[in-house]
């Protein structure tokens, strides 16, 4: 039995596909807030997107809400001091997860990536967004999802907030007391989902439910992921599930990516999951930074990377659903990603040009490296 949150009824979920869409909802719900947010973030830079959000927190901190608000050490070096110190200035709460210490070195590894935000117990957004203008800039804005949610799992999503928050004891408000009246569109519902956490090596209850979900898949299975540096026992999955007649779909970054290093040390793994019959996409015009999973009617959408940062160190947190309608919705964004992607040809792979082949082994090898280290 995996040790997760318990699964819940009654759920109701929303995709919302691009920055531009979703950063709107979002600051529209903060500025109906009338009780409680709750922000944790990995990623946030000082920019436009960051000055209105700032702007908005505040306002809403002046007006009553109770905000607290949880960044990374590492993640948030490029906040900028006067935008935190405006936050401060307005009452809203501010804690630093695992600050940079040159002394520990290894300590630093260990990042929150998680993305959560959470107003009023009512409603919660998460995915792999942060705050800064890359998700917004026109033409090679980020791919991004977020999801947003309704019912009961909001309130495991304000648990998981809880449990990372640096300093104890919280306030009352961050502990609601049942019953929470639900929206309509919930409670008539019959979706189930669950959060579900990921933090080590062995406490990875997102890796180890993607094993489960990807053995018992009969159809269909649709990963996206930025970072691809899968496992031995998630490469042997993937390539049992294709071997069985399973559709196996990976959505992985182009060219355009932030971490190149990440890019090649994932691609040595393409010729084996190729000649099992996985089929890999690389999106072209734009970086790819949504982490979706989607195995039939079962899907994941949250923080986590298939990296050996996502799987090893860092705190990561995802919702999982079974509910059809979402998993149309995010088959339906999958194949849209699809049409802006380079589908990889095993016979081209075999003659591609030496320089890519050397950057796969070493960066290879420097992975290997890490695993061992760890």
């Amino acid at each position: 039995m995996l040790k997760g949150l318990a699964w819940q009824p009654q759920q109701h979920f929303e995709l919302i596909s691009e920055a531009v869409d979703f950063y709107p909802r979002m600051l529209t719900d903060i500025a109906a807030a009338r009780e409680v947010i709750l922000l944790e973030l990995y990623l946030i830079e000082s920019g436009l997107v960051t000055q209105a959000w700032v702007e908005a927190l505040s306002a809403a901190s002046q007006r009553g809400v109770q905000v607290y608000l949880l960044i990374d050490g590492f993640g948030a070096r490029r906040f900028a001091p006067e935008e935190r110190a405006q936050l401060k200035t307005a009452g809203v709460m501010i804690q630093e997860f695992n600050p940079l210490n040159w002394r520990q070195l290894s300590q630093n590894l260990v990042r929150n990536h998680r993305k959560l935000l959470l107003i009023d117990h009512q409603i919660a957004y998460v995915g792999g967004f942060g705050l800064a203008d890359m998700w917004i800039t026109p033409e090679t804005a980020w791919l991004e999802v977020a999801l947003r949610i309704q019912g009961s799992c909001v309130t495991q999503w304000a648990q998981t907030f809880r449990q990372s928050w640096p300093s104890r004891p919280l306030a009352a408000a961050l502990c609601p007391h049942p019953p929470i009246h639900w929206p309509a569109a919930a409670l008539a519902s019959d979706n189930e989902g669950r959060v579900v956490t990921g933090w080590g090596l062995y406490r990875h209850t997102i890796k180890l439910s993607l094993l489960r979900q990807i053995y018992q898949a009969q159809e269909q299975i649709w990963i996206a992921t930025p970072y691809f540096a899968p496992s031995r026992r998630l490469r042997r999955a993937l390539i049992q599930a294709a071997q069985a007649g399973v559709s196996v779909h990976l959505l992985l970054p182009g060219p355009k990516t932030d971490h190149p290093a990440i890019r090649f040390a994932g691609q040595r793994f393409y010729p084996e999951l190729l000649k099992a019959g996985v089929r890999i996409l690389e999106l072209e015009p734009r970086f790819l930074h949504a982490k979706v999973s989607l195995c039939d009617q079962w899907i994941s959408i949250g923080s986590c990377n298939f990296d050996y940062w996502g799987l090893r160190w860092n705190l990561e947190a995802n919702q999982e659903a079974r509910c059809a309608a979402l998993a149309q919705q995010v088959e339906a964004w999958f194949q849209q990603a699809a049409l802006d992607s380079c589908w990889i040809d095993t016979q081209l792979w075999q003659q591609r040009p030496w320089w890519i082949k050397i950057q796969e082994r070493f960066w290879g090898w420097i992975g290997a490296l890490v695993q061992r280290w760890h």
